[in-house]
């Protein structure tokens, strides 16, 4: 396309491109249809239809016709037999040579048209007045001088102007003779559908390229039957899954134009059924521009934001800008196509998408960045609007705005001042950042220059500061009360408050009479306890995540970012805050303070030391740091309340990293509440010990509390422990105590604070990361390693995964997909890497399904126990199980959906893959009590049968599966519904489509016989599928006879094979005889297919 673009600029300039040279009468005539036509170039069920129409019709048309206009020159029909012979020859002969004639003019016209494209709407009246004078002649001559360019696949810049000179003349409807045009334009049209279905490859991408151009082009007023459309549509439909990208291309440009939300909505249908498995960038891109601005296309072009084609990338930022007004999109819709976008690696694609902000800034928000706020939530999505606002005011896309001066002295009314939307102060927030910023940058430069340069440097900081003190309040009083003001509003301002805790940071401080407001305004936030609600029993419940100031983690880093720069001398923010909290645990101290006191406390010193580089820097401060261990965080760690020992336990993780050496009570505290804390405390504690784990190493924390070195580090494992006397046993060790707590029965409860956590997760994760990063731990013998991965193993195969095998479940199919060569656009190679990178893929699925077969098995006879219970009160009726999405049933279903909907079904990449996964599907077990699921799976059975009917074996697997699963039918004769399917599919994540289950079987000569096939000599070694292991009594049987096939259940396979196929197989079970005993069982169906051509289609 490139190519024949840049063609096309130059067309006027006449230049000449390699291409197809139509015969003219001064190159040597016109060849026979034989020679350059399309009949020499398609094969199979096209060969008859073109052969019928254009030999035996077009030659009964021409001698209708020379009969009709020539009759003046023919003898009477009263003449002699021989007479009469001799005068249709004469016309036959003349009816050729005008066609001839016509031909040559329409190859002359062509050949000039392929020079350049001025000419092209001269030759457009000059081949319509042909066409008019000439009559029924005109079109067998014209498709004779066309045929020579289906016969050329090349797209070279002359090919590419002869093809767009005839759409435009098929499209042209001449206003003189408008009849004429309609009857060639249908005519025409089914000459393109013969070429659209032929075999041959050029003819197929011509007959589509023409086909496209002529509907882009044609006029609305152009008379075109309804069932002419009809079929140019199916036609196009079939070529969306043609095997050459081009065509595809073509085919899916040719339908764009019919691609809307009205009565042909089937084909924005097919689009997003094509689009997630199509492997060409272009014909996605393709798909992506064709698809029309609605609720069901949204999501399809917003996921194709993470494509890997940059060209599609951009496209699909371009159908966003275009066709998807900032209105139409949801909140998260926004946010997310904007975080994409301008965090994109390329270029372009952060062009496109800052080309889609501004339309939407100007259209949509009549340029007020405040308005775009508004459409994003930034309450919500803080991180997006933050990132816009740099894009905006980095391009000079951002207009001078009300200061927030302006704002106070307009909003100021008898009952104070209007508070700030959450926009506005994010808005000024990130304004003022980029100018403080701008300033400081200039004024480095104005540093390092020297002369003039720096005198226009020094005044453009100037200017920024200038700017930036216009903008923020005039006073510091002014900055305290505007956030006292939003503080007293209420939570739904507190946004809006931090956003001024920040905005505060940019003011100057360096005023002793300001310095001290501040002070005073910090020492107030700091002292401001923390909100809490009271239940209908009157116990008080923290508001917030009951450990950072305020409840909010971010809202507690902007009172530090505030405090520090107000009390920027050095040790002042330390003494500061060390004030703070001595006010605070005076309470604490005397035994006065409630659970709520102690939170407070500890939230303060959570502040102080995140923000303190080493805990030496509290010297001489109002609290010591032996002071601050024992008489607030070690006692804090002792209390009764639960939320007080976590926060407590917290603070003491802090402390011991900023230590240089560890302190024994400190290690003895965390081991205590380790080993004696509530669920949530011992969560925190495993955190903070892990954390000290990673900052000190093992032994340091053992040295602590006097273990000795040499017994801790226990070169053969772990020792035992008694957990009757675990504290009392000084032989105990970190490590030993961390394992000890994976293998407790009791940590795998959740926490209070994270419904999501749990000592068996904290320690997992931890345990995890020592075994990643093994090489920074010396001191952790590799003889543990074994023990600790055996236990994590152990672990991740508990009961109580039940969210894992649900990730597990979804994940498979993707999985799958991104591991098998040749499909979905992954890579692929030889015959030997293909086979070894299908061998890969198998093996990833078995341990896929092992992990979730593993905890099922184990359930299993717990579940069959209450099945019998449960019999006779299910009996007539079928309840929907909960748990079969994240069981070993989802997965079969799964996995048939993916077999039902597979788009590369003709390639040998696409062909094993199906194989493969029919094989998995087969080798797995259904729940007697997943009745739904059972239904569900019979009725896929047919498809999947009828999509792989060439393998013989694998449809044995099929007949024994169907029986197993009906025997599992407590009520076999029972339909499921399409309801019924369709929530099954729907609680998978899957799409529904009822054409998966209702598959239709193309009829054969004859039934096949339902007697069981004569016994045969068993082959020396029999392939294995993965079911084998499970099933060894079904296998012998299997291998013995073979169940009989029904039309009803079972699509029987037509007894007619392809020579090809036939081949295969007698390859494939030559192949399989030799096989050595060391090879794998399973390799031989799968990667026979591999033997053959790699899948580069």
């Amino acid at each position: 396309m490139e190519e024949a673009a840049a063609g096309d600029n130059n067309a006027g300039e006449g230049s000449t491109g390699e291409g197809p040279e139509w015969p003219t009468e001064a190159t040597g005539g016109v060849p026979e249809v034989a020679a350059h036509g399309l009949r020499g170039l398609i094969d199979g069920e096209g060969d008859e239809v073109w052969e019928n129409r254009h030999s035996h019709v077009l030659r009964a048309h021409r001698f209708g016709r020379c009969v009709l206009n020539l009759n003046e020159h023919l003898f009477p029909l009263k003449s002699s037999p021989k007479k009469f012979a001799s005068s249709m020859a004469m016309a036959m002969a003349m009816a050729d040579d005008d066609e001839k004639r016509i031909a040559g003019e329409i190859a002359r016209v062509l050949d000039e048209c392929r020079i350049s494209l001025a000419v092209h709407s001269r030759k457009i009246k000059e081949l319509s007045a042909l066409r008019s004078s000439a009559g029924g002649p005109f079109f067998r001559a014209f498709s004779r001088a066309l045929t020579p360019l289906f016969d050329f696949p090349r797209r070279t810049v002359s090919s590419e102007r002869s093809i767009r000179f005839v759409s435009s003349f098929a499209a042209h409807r001449d206003g003189r003779d408008t009849a004429t045009s309609d009857a060639f334009l249908e005519e025409f049209l089914r000459f393109l559908l013969l070429a659209a279905a032929s075999a041959h490859r050029a003819a197929r991408f011509r007959a589509c390229q023409i086909i496209s151009e002529i509907i882009m082009r044609l006029p609305d007023d152009a008379e075109v039957s309804d069932e002419l459309w009809d079929e140019v549509l199916d036609s196009m439909k079939q070529r969306v899954g043609d095997k050459v990208p081009a065509i595809r291309g073509f085919a899916i440009r040719a339908l764009s134009r019919f691609a809307n939300g009205g009565e042909d909505s089937d084909i924005v249908v097919l689009f997003l059924e094509t689009l997630p498995g199509e492997t060409n960038s272009e014909v996605r891109k393709s798909i992506v521009l064709s698809l029309p601005p609605s609720d069901m296309t949204s999501e399809a072009i917003i996921t194709s934001t993470l494509d890997v084609s940059e060209s599609l990338r951009k496209a699909a930022y371009l159908v966003l800008a275009s066709r998807f007004p900032l209105p139409t999109l949801s909140i998260k819709q926004r946010s997310i196509i904007l975080q994409r976008g301008l965090l994109d690696r390329s270029s372009s694609v952060l062009n496109e998408c800052l080309k889609m902000l501004k339309d939407w800034l100007t259209k949509c928000c009549n340029g007020d960045p405040i308005v775009l706020l508004r459409f994003l939530d930034v309450e919500t999505y803080e991180s997006v609007g933050v990132l816009v606002m740099e894009t905006l005011l980095k391009n000079g896309m951002v207009q001078e705005h009300q200061s927030i001066r302006q704002h106070l002295a307009s909003s100021r009314t008898s009952e104070g001042i209007e508070l700030i939307e959450a926009e506005v102060a994010l808005y000024w927030r990130t304004l003022c950042w980029h100018l403080q910023s701008k300033a400081q940058i200039k004024g480095t430069d104005a540093a390092s220059a020297m002369g003039t340069e720096a005198a226009i440097y020094a005044s453009e900081a100037s200017d920024n500061n200038d700017l930036l003190e216009a903008i923020l309040p005039a006073t510091v009083s002014a900055f305290v009360d505007l956030v006292k003001l939003h503080l007293s509003a209420g939570p739904n301002h507190h946004f809006t408050a931090r956003q001024l805790l920040l905005l505060g940071t940019m003011l100057d401080f360096s005023d002793l009479t300001n310095r001290k407001v501040a002070s005073e305004f910090v020492n107030e936030l700091l002292l401001t306890p923390l909100e809490f609600e009271v239940d209908e029993d009157g116990n008080k419940i923290v508001i917030g995540d009951g450990i950072s100031l305020g409840g909010d983690k971010e809202w507690a880093r902007a009172v530090a970012e505030l405090a520090k720069k107000v009390h920027a001398s050095v040790g002042e923010f330390e003494a500061v805050i060390t004030g703070v909290i001595k006010v605070l645990a005076q309470p604490c101290r005397d035994r006065t303070a409630d659970f709520i006191n102690w939170m407070h406390c500890l939230a303060v010193t959570g502040l102080l030391l995140e923000n303190i580089n080493n805990i030496w820097s509290l010297k001489g401060t109002g609290i010591e740091p032996s002071e601050l261990l024992h008489a607030l965080l070690l006692a804090g760690a002792q209390q009764s309340h639960t939320d007080v020992q976590r926060v407590a336990v917290r603070c003491i993780g802090l402390y011991g990293l900023l230590e240089n050496r560890l302190t024994g009570e400190l290690v003895t505290q965390l081991r205590s509440s380790f080993v004696n804390g509530a669920a949530s405390v011992r969560i925190m504690t495993g955190k903070s010990m892990l954390d000290l784990l990673a900052w000190h190493g093992p032994q340091e924390l053992d040295k602590a509390i006097g273990i000795d070195i040499s017994q801790s580090n226990n070169e053969k494992g772990f020792i035992s422990i008694n957990s009757l006397n675990l504290m009392e046993d000084t032989n105990v060790g970190l490590l030993d105590l961390l394992y000890y707590g994976l293998n407790a029965d009791n940590n795998g409860e959740l926490g209070d604070a994270d419904e999501h956590e749990s000592v068996h997760s904290v320690l997992a994760e931890g345990f995890a990361k020592i075994l990643l990063l093994s090489e920074n731990y010396p001191s952790i013998s590799t003889s543990l390693h074994p023990l600790v991965l055996t236990r994590l193993i152990k672990l991740y195969f508990c009961d109580e995964t039940k969210e894992l095998q649900r990730c597990i479940s979804t994940a498979f199919i993707p999985t799958v997909r991104s591991f098998w060569p040749g499909i979905y656009g992954n890579s692929s190679g030889s015959s030997l890497i293909v086979s070894k990178m299908r061998k890969r893929a198998l093996l990833v699925a078995r341990f896929m399904l092992q992990m979730i077969q593993v905890p099922l098995l184990s359930k299993e006879s717990k579940e069959d126990e209450s099945n019998k219970v449960n019999s006779e009160s299910h009996s007539c009726s079928l309840q929907m199980s909960d748990d079969f999405d994240d069981g070993m049933e989802g997965i079969a279903i799964r996995i048939a959906a993916e077999v039902a909907s597979f788009s590369e079904k003709k390639t040998s990449a696409g062909k094993s893959y199906m194989l493969a996964l029919s094989r998995l599907a087969t080798s797995i077990q259904f729940r007697a009590s997943e009745q739904h699921s059972i239904k569900c799976m019979r009725n896929l059975l047919n498809t999947m049968s009828y999509l792989v009917t060439g393998d013989k074996d694998i449809i044995k697997e099929f007949n024994l599966m169907a029986t197993r699963l009906k025997s599992l039918d407590k009520h076999p004769d029972e339909e499921i519904s399409e309801d019924q399917l369709a929530t099954i599919f729907g609680k998978l994540g899957l799409e529904w489509n009822p054409s998966i289950t209702s598959a239709t079987f193309p009829p054969t000569p004859a039934q096949r016989s339902a007697r069981s096939a004569p016994a045969r000599r068993q082959r020396v070694r029999r392939e294995v599928s993965s079911s084998d292991d499970n099933d060894s009594a079904e296998d012998n049987a299997a291998s013995v006879s073979v169940a009989p096939m029904t039309a009803s259940r079972i699509s029987g396979r037509s007894q007619r094979a392809s020579k090809t196929a036939a081949i295969s197989k007698m390859s494939t079970k030559l192949r399989t005889e030799f096989l050595s005993d060391n090879e794998e069982d399973e390799e031989s169906d799968v990667t026979a297919a591999a033997e053959e051509e790699p899948s580069s289609e």
